[in-house]
Protein backbone atom coordinates (compact mmCIF):
# COMPACT_ATOMS: atom_id res chain seq x y z
CA UNK A 1 0.00 0.00 0.00
CA UNK A 2 0.98 3.52 -1.18
CA UNK A 3 1.39 6.40 1.57
CA UNK A 4 -0.10 9.60 0.31
CA UNK A 5 1.50 12.85 -0.25
CA UNK A 6 1.14 16.05 -1.77
CA UNK A 7 2.71 16.98 -5.44
CA UNK A 8 3.08 20.66 -5.98
CA UNK A 9 2.47 22.06 -9.39
CA UNK A 10 6.41 22.34 -10.22
CA UNK A 11 7.12 19.19 -9.29
CA UNK A 12 4.28 17.62 -11.96
CA UNK A 13 5.50 20.32 -14.48
CA UNK A 14 9.08 18.60 -13.95
CA UNK A 15 7.59 14.46 -13.96
CA UNK A 16 6.05 15.21 -17.07
CA UNK A 17 9.56 16.74 -18.75
CA UNK A 18 11.85 14.21 -17.63
CA UNK A 19 13.67 12.46 -20.54
CA UNK A 20 16.58 10.73 -21.66
CA UNK A 21 16.85 10.38 -25.34
CA UNK A 22 13.21 11.01 -25.84
CA UNK A 23 10.58 11.81 -23.03
CA UNK A 24 10.00 9.68 -20.32
CA UNK A 25 6.76 9.97 -20.60
CA UNK A 26 6.33 7.13 -23.55
CA UNK A 27 7.75 4.71 -20.99
CA UNK A 28 4.79 2.21 -20.22
CA UNK A 29 5.57 2.36 -15.79
CA UNK A 30 6.46 5.84 -15.29
CA UNK A 31 3.29 8.34 -15.12
CA UNK A 32 -0.23 7.52 -14.97
CA UNK A 33 -2.12 10.90 -14.74
CA UNK A 34 -5.77 10.98 -13.02
CA UNK A 35 -8.24 13.79 -13.30
CA UNK A 36 -10.64 13.26 -10.90
CA UNK A 37 -13.29 16.01 -11.39
CA UNK A 38 -16.61 16.02 -13.36
CA UNK A 39 -16.68 14.53 -17.42
CA UNK A 40 -17.80 17.85 -18.04
CA UNK A 41 -15.12 19.26 -16.67
CA UNK A 42 -12.48 16.87 -18.24
CA UNK A 43 -14.24 17.08 -21.38
CA UNK A 44 -13.84 21.40 -21.50
CA UNK A 45 -9.75 21.01 -20.66
CA UNK A 46 -7.60 18.63 -18.66
CA UNK A 47 -3.90 17.86 -17.88
CA UNK A 48 -1.83 16.81 -21.08
CA UNK A 49 -1.85 12.97 -21.12
CA UNK A 50 -4.46 12.85 -17.76
CA UNK A 51 -7.35 9.95 -17.96
CA UNK A 52 -10.47 10.86 -16.37
CA UNK A 53 -11.00 8.39 -13.24
CA UNK A 54 -14.67 6.49 -13.64
CA UNK A 55 -17.09 6.17 -10.97
CA UNK A 56 -19.65 3.20 -10.10
CA UNK A 57 -23.42 3.91 -9.56
CA UNK A 58 -23.03 4.91 -6.09
CA UNK A 59 -20.04 7.03 -6.78
CA UNK A 60 -16.94 5.14 -6.03
CA UNK A 61 -14.29 5.60 -7.75
CA UNK A 62 -12.74 2.80 -10.10
CA UNK A 63 -9.38 1.71 -10.57
CA UNK A 64 -8.06 2.49 -14.51
CA UNK A 65 -8.51 0.10 -16.71
CA UNK A 66 -5.01 -2.02 -18.50
CA UNK A 67 -2.72 0.03 -16.02
CA UNK A 68 -0.66 -2.11 -13.87
CA UNK A 69 -0.29 0.55 -11.09
CA UNK A 70 1.34 -2.04 -8.79
CA UNK A 71 4.64 -1.03 -11.00
CA UNK A 72 3.88 2.46 -11.92
CA UNK A 73 6.82 4.97 -10.59
CA UNK A 74 4.33 8.14 -10.62
CA UNK A 75 0.73 8.24 -9.96
CA UNK A 76 -0.81 11.48 -9.80
CA UNK A 77 -4.02 12.47 -8.60
CA UNK A 78 -5.86 15.66 -9.33
CA UNK A 79 -8.91 17.65 -8.93
CA UNK A 80 -10.34 21.16 -9.36
CA UNK A 81 -8.64 22.66 -6.23
CA UNK A 82 -7.52 20.24 -3.21
CA UNK A 83 -5.32 21.65 -1.21
CA UNK A 84 -4.05 19.14 1.39
CA UNK A 85 -4.07 15.97 2.53
CA UNK A 86 -6.77 16.48 5.57
CA UNK A 87 -10.67 17.09 4.69
CA UNK A 88 -12.18 15.15 1.80
CA UNK A 89 -12.75 15.80 -2.07
CA UNK A 90 -12.62 13.61 -5.27
CA UNK A 91 -9.03 13.65 -5.41
CA UNK A 92 -8.53 12.43 -2.08
CA UNK A 93 -11.38 9.92 -1.99
CA UNK A 94 -9.65 8.69 -5.73
CA UNK A 95 -6.22 8.68 -4.12
CA UNK A 96 -6.89 6.59 -1.28
CA UNK A 97 -8.73 4.05 -3.28
CA UNK A 98 -5.64 3.73 -5.33
CA UNK A 99 -3.30 3.47 -2.78
CA UNK A 100 -4.46 0.70 -2.20
CA UNK A 101 -2.66 -1.39 -4.82
CA UNK A 102 0.50 1.11 -5.61
CA UNK A 103 4.18 0.70 -4.08
CA UNK A 104 5.24 3.86 -4.48
CA UNK A 105 3.39 6.70 -3.08
CA UNK A 106 0.36 8.18 -4.52
CA UNK A 107 0.33 12.33 -5.37
CA UNK A 108 -2.05 14.54 -5.22
CA UNK A 109 -1.85 17.78 -7.08
CA UNK A 110 -1.61 20.65 -4.79
CA UNK A 111 -3.92 22.97 -5.68
CA UNK A 112 -5.78 20.69 -8.93
CA UNK A 113 -6.35 21.68 -11.96
CA UNK A 114 -7.12 25.31 -11.34
CA UNK A 115 -3.81 26.12 -9.72
CA UNK A 116 -1.73 23.90 -12.38
CA UNK A 117 -3.51 25.23 -15.74
CA UNK A 118 -3.09 28.94 -14.01
CA UNK A 119 0.94 28.35 -14.00
CA UNK A 120 1.21 25.88 -17.03
CA UNK A 121 -1.63 27.18 -19.24
CA UNK A 122 0.22 25.66 -22.55
CA UNK A 123 -0.05 21.81 -20.84
CA UNK A 124 -4.02 22.27 -21.56
CA UNK A 125 -5.89 19.77 -23.07
CA UNK A 126 -9.18 18.65 -24.59
CA UNK A 127 -7.18 15.60 -26.41
CA UNK A 128 -8.64 12.32 -24.93
CA UNK A 129 -6.77 9.42 -26.05
CA UNK A 130 -2.74 9.69 -26.82
CA UNK A 131 -1.77 7.53 -29.61
CA UNK A 132 1.99 5.87 -28.95
CA UNK A 133 3.24 7.63 -31.69
CA UNK A 134 2.57 11.08 -30.18
CA UNK A 135 3.65 10.29 -26.83
CA UNK A 136 6.98 9.24 -28.59
CA UNK A 137 6.87 12.67 -30.36
CA UNK A 138 6.29 14.75 -27.27
CA UNK A 139 8.94 17.01 -26.79
CA UNK A 140 9.49 18.23 -23.27
CA UNK A 141 9.75 21.64 -21.92
CA UNK A 142 12.89 22.60 -19.87
CA UNK A 143 13.22 21.45 -15.94
CA UNK A 144 11.94 24.30 -13.51
CA UNK A 145 14.44 24.81 -10.99
CA UNK A 146 13.22 28.32 -9.26
CA UNK A 147 9.60 28.39 -10.05
CA UNK A 148 8.61 30.75 -12.90
CA UNK A 149 11.86 32.50 -12.52
CA UNK A 150 15.33 29.82 -13.08
CA UNK A 151 14.94 26.98 -16.06
CA UNK A 152 17.69 24.25 -17.71
CA UNK A 153 17.57 22.99 -20.73
CA UNK A 154 19.12 21.61 -23.89
CA UNK A 155 20.01 22.79 -26.94
CA UNK A 156 16.78 22.55 -28.97
CA UNK A 157 14.96 23.42 -25.99
CA UNK A 158 17.02 26.79 -26.18
CA UNK A 159 16.26 27.35 -29.83
CA UNK A 160 12.39 26.61 -29.78
CA UNK A 161 10.68 29.98 -29.77
CA UNK A 162 7.32 28.36 -28.32
CA UNK A 163 9.28 27.41 -25.13
CA UNK A 164 10.51 31.01 -24.90
CA UNK A 165 7.15 32.75 -25.08
CA UNK A 166 5.21 30.03 -22.92
CA UNK A 167 7.88 30.27 -20.25
CA UNK A 168 8.26 33.99 -20.31
CA UNK A 169 12.16 33.24 -21.18
CA UNK A 170 14.28 36.79 -21.33
CA UNK A 171 17.76 35.66 -21.05
CA UNK A 172 19.78 32.53 -21.35
CA UNK A 173 22.80 30.92 -20.35
CA UNK A 174 24.32 28.96 -22.69
CA UNK A 175 27.03 26.71 -21.35
CA UNK A 176 28.37 24.81 -24.91
CA UNK A 177 30.05 25.37 -28.03
CA UNK A 178 27.10 25.77 -29.96
CA UNK A 179 25.27 28.90 -30.59
CA UNK A 180 21.79 29.77 -29.94
CA UNK A 181 19.11 31.55 -31.89
CA UNK A 182 16.69 33.12 -29.11
CA UNK A 183 16.36 36.79 -29.49
CA UNK A 184 17.14 37.66 -25.79
CA UNK A 185 19.98 38.66 -23.53
CA UNK A 186 22.67 35.80 -24.03
CA UNK A 187 25.59 34.91 -21.75
CA UNK A 188 27.48 32.35 -23.98
CA UNK A 189 30.41 30.38 -22.02
CA UNK A 190 31.99 28.12 -24.71
CA UNK A 191 33.50 25.49 -23.02
CA UNK A 192 33.39 21.61 -23.57
CA UNK A 193 32.16 18.67 -21.27
CA UNK A 194 35.31 17.49 -20.67
CA UNK A 195 36.54 17.07 -17.55
CA UNK A 196 39.58 19.44 -18.23
CA UNK A 197 37.59 22.21 -18.74
CA UNK A 198 37.37 25.13 -16.50
CA UNK A 199 34.11 26.25 -15.54
CA UNK A 200 34.80 27.29 -12.37
CA UNK A 201 36.13 30.52 -13.76
CA UNK A 202 32.72 32.22 -15.00
CA UNK A 203 30.78 30.98 -11.90
CA UNK A 204 30.92 34.32 -10.79
CA UNK A 205 29.85 36.20 -13.81
CA UNK A 206 26.96 33.47 -14.55
CA UNK A 207 25.06 34.31 -11.22
CA UNK A 208 25.90 38.27 -11.66
CA UNK A 209 24.45 37.13 -14.70
CA UNK A 210 21.23 35.32 -13.20
CA UNK A 211 20.87 37.93 -10.51
CA UNK A 212 20.36 40.58 -13.00
CA UNK A 213 18.30 39.53 -15.48
CA UNK A 214 15.74 37.09 -13.40
CA UNK A 215 12.73 38.75 -11.62
CA UNK A 216 8.95 37.94 -12.11
CA UNK A 217 7.81 37.32 -15.76
CA UNK A 218 11.40 37.39 -16.88
CA UNK A 219 12.63 33.75 -16.95
CA UNK A 220 15.93 32.89 -17.19
CA UNK A 221 17.18 29.51 -19.20
CA UNK A 222 20.66 27.96 -18.51
CA UNK A 223 21.16 25.29 -21.54
CA UNK A 224 24.01 22.83 -22.58
CA UNK A 225 24.10 20.32 -25.36
CA UNK A 226 22.25 17.94 -23.45
CA UNK A 227 20.83 19.78 -20.11
CA UNK A 228 22.69 16.82 -18.07
CA UNK A 229 26.30 18.24 -17.17
CA UNK A 230 27.41 21.70 -18.18
CA UNK A 231 24.07 23.37 -17.26
CA UNK A 232 23.10 21.40 -14.04
CA UNK A 233 26.87 22.82 -13.14
CA UNK A 234 25.95 25.82 -13.42
CA UNK A 235 22.83 26.01 -11.98
CA UNK A 236 23.87 24.32 -8.71
CA UNK A 237 26.76 27.01 -8.99
CA UNK A 238 23.90 29.76 -8.73
CA UNK A 239 22.13 27.77 -5.98
CA UNK A 240 25.21 27.70 -3.98
CA UNK A 241 25.65 31.67 -4.62
CA UNK A 242 22.03 32.88 -4.36
CA UNK A 243 20.60 30.37 -1.36
CA UNK A 244 24.27 29.90 0.55
CA UNK A 245 23.13 26.08 0.11
CA UNK A 246 25.73 23.53 0.57
CA UNK A 247 26.94 21.54 -2.37
CA UNK A 248 24.73 18.86 -1.20
CA UNK A 249 21.78 20.88 -0.50
CA UNK A 250 21.90 22.71 -4.02
CA UNK A 251 22.35 19.06 -5.92
CA UNK A 252 19.88 17.31 -4.33
CA UNK A 253 17.29 20.13 -5.21
CA UNK A 254 19.07 19.95 -9.11
CA UNK A 255 18.80 15.92 -8.99
CA UNK A 256 15.32 15.93 -7.82
CA UNK A 257 13.88 18.62 -10.83
CA UNK A 258 16.31 16.82 -13.39
CA UNK A 259 16.59 12.80 -11.91
CA UNK A 260 19.58 12.19 -14.56
CA UNK A 261 21.56 15.38 -14.07
CA UNK A 262 25.17 14.96 -14.19
CA UNK A 263 28.33 17.04 -14.05
CA UNK A 264 31.54 15.06 -14.85
CA UNK A 265 33.96 14.37 -12.38
CA UNK A 266 36.82 17.87 -12.68
CA UNK A 267 32.85 20.14 -13.12
CA UNK A 268 32.28 18.54 -9.26
CA UNK A 269 35.60 19.24 -8.14
CA UNK A 270 35.35 22.61 -8.89
CA UNK A 271 31.56 23.28 -7.40
CA UNK A 272 33.32 21.80 -4.11
CA UNK A 273 35.74 24.67 -4.63
CA UNK A 274 33.11 26.68 -5.46
CA UNK A 275 31.32 26.05 -1.95
CA UNK A 276 34.40 26.76 -0.03
CA UNK A 277 34.49 30.34 -1.53
CA UNK A 278 30.83 31.15 -0.83
CA UNK A 279 30.67 29.87 2.23
CA UNK A 280 34.20 29.55 3.49
CA UNK A 281 35.12 25.95 4.15
CA UNK A 282 33.95 23.51 2.01
CA UNK A 283 30.85 20.92 3.87
CA UNK A 284 30.13 18.90 1.18
CA UNK A 285 32.05 15.52 1.15
CA UNK A 286 32.40 14.50 -2.98
CA UNK A 287 34.06 11.76 -2.61
CA UNK A 288 30.85 10.44 -1.54
CA UNK A 289 30.44 7.76 -4.81
CA UNK A 290 26.80 9.46 -5.02
CA UNK A 291 28.61 12.36 -6.91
Amino acid sequence: MGELLLCTPTELYNILNQSTKFSRLAEPNYLCLLDARSKREYNESHIITARRVKQDEDLHFLLPESIELDCMKYCVVYDSRTNSLDGEGPALECAKGISQVCHYPVLVLKGGYEEFSGYYHFFRSQKVFWMPQEIDDFQPYPIEIIPGLLYMGDHRQANDHHIQKDLKLKSEVNVSLEPTELSVPILHIAVSDSGDSDLLQFFPTACQFIDSHMAPNCAVLVSSTLGISRSSTVVIAYLIHARKWTLQEAWNHVLKCKTNMRPNRGFVQQLSEWEKTILGRQLTDISDPNF
